[in-house]
């Protein structure tokens, strides 16, 4: 067996659905669930902001009517197809964060995302990921563990990380992982990252959905994150995961298409309080992020196109929910980006700090400094998590 072939195999092959999931351990009781939404949600779509005056004439036939819309207080809502999220909202474990964005406004995918996931200024601004490097500063520094075929930018760095998938269970035929231990595992590179994925299959294997022969598969999204939150609720478990949800480039037809997706992204991120035991969700927060908003108004094609301030989540039974965050620029032709974005407001490095220094204690020298390179004068958001 050629090694390439040999690592391939052992790749998780996750992207059910445009869904991946990676994990890491960390020396804390608590849990820290990262949602990275590739694609570019429309932030005006999940979150809409149908109290401010100039919503309706902005958005075009992306509005929607008032009605539809689940109000959250009395300027902004979320999309319909949130629902599953009423239960948080009604238990005050969910915060709406809105006009945010990374420091990055050139409207690429591939750098947006780079910049949401190295923690600098720029694109390729460090080859290292910010939540990586947060680890570090830990007082024990574990391997970090990716599901998917690669570990995402955002876990690599010293962490070491191994690969695994949560729905799929490898087909073993009689001694075959015998004779590949046997064959690879004194490779100083292959042994231990073969050992590794070995004991992390073991490990979701208990919790992977069965079902009868012919039975229908549940939402992949969903199910993923099942798995994850019963794997994070073991007490010698992982600490610290990375859920990528694909499928937010909505250049056409986009109401029909985030009707779907956030139907999934909802289902998803309630399956983790649902799959959680109580104890493990009190100490949990969830953050779902994506690399920029798109555009106010619609293009020729009922869609959106590339643009810059969003919305995120964060949500979770350590959250001190019930609230929308926003310095809200409004939505004023005048207020715009270069006159078609919404503006944004908060840098989003300022919530990924206050989450790591008040849920995972990193210390804000380190944040300034390390995890977050040059970026002293973006202070940490306060106040996120119930005291």
């Amino acid at each position: 067996m050629r090694r390439r072939g040999f690592l391939q195999g052992l790749g998780a092959v996750a992207g059910l659905a445009g869904t991946s999931v990676a994990y890491a351990s960390a020396p804390t009781a608590s849990r820290l669930v990262v949602v990275v939404l590739r694609g570019g949600l429309d932030g005006l779509a999940a979150l809409p902001a149908h109290g401010d005056p100039a919503y309706a004439s902005a958005r075009g036939t992306l509005a929607l009517p008032t009605e539809d819309v689940l109000d959250l207080d009395g300027t902004f809502g979320m999309h319909p197809a949130l629902s599953a999220l009423q239960p948080l909202v009604a238990r005050k474990e969910l915060v709406a964060l809105h006009a945010v964005s990374p420091p990055y406004q050139e409207r690429s995918h591939f750098d947006g995302q780079d910049v949401l996931e190295n923690g600098t200024e720029r694109p390729f601004g460090a080859r290292t990921g910010w939540l990586n490097r947060a680890l570090q500063t830990l007082d024990a520094q574990p391997p970090a563990m990716a599901v998917g075929r690669t570990v995402p930018l955002l876990l690599r760095g010293p962490a070491r990380a191994a690969s695994v998938d949560p729905l799929r269970r490898p087909r073993e035929r009689d001694g075959w992982w015998e004779r590949v231990e046997a064959l690879y595992g004194a490779d100083p590179l292959l042994g231990p990252a073969l050992s590794e994925g070995l004991q992390i299959q073991a490990r979701l294997a208990p919790h992977q959905p069965q079902r009868a022969r012919g039975e229908k598969r549940g939402e992949p999204g969903a199910e993923a994150a099942r798995v994850v939150a019963r794997v994070l609720s073991a007490e010698d478990g992982p600490r610290v995961a990375v859920l990528e949800m694909g499928g937010w480039d909505t250049h056409a037809n986009q109401s029909r298409t985030l009707q779907r997706q956030l139907d999934a992204l909802g289902g998803a991120l309630a399956a983790f309080g649902e799959a959680m035991t109580p104890d493990v969700w009190r100490r949990t927060v969830v953050l779902a992020v994506t690399e920029f908003g798109r555009t106010v108004a619609p293009n020729g094609t009922r869609g959106s196109d590339h643009g810059v301030g969003g919305a995120a989540f964060l949500l979770g039974g350590a959250v001190k929910g019930g609230r929308v965050l926003a310095d809200w620029p409004g939505l004023r032709s005048t207020a715009l980006l270069e006159g078609r974005d919404l503006r944004p407001t908060t840098d989003l490095r300022s919530v990924f700090k206050g989450v790591l220094h008040d849920h995972l204690e990193v210390p804000q020298q380190a944040l300034d400094s390390t995890v977050f390179p040059g970026s002293a004068r973006t202070p940490r958001m306060r106040g996120l998590l119930r005291g």
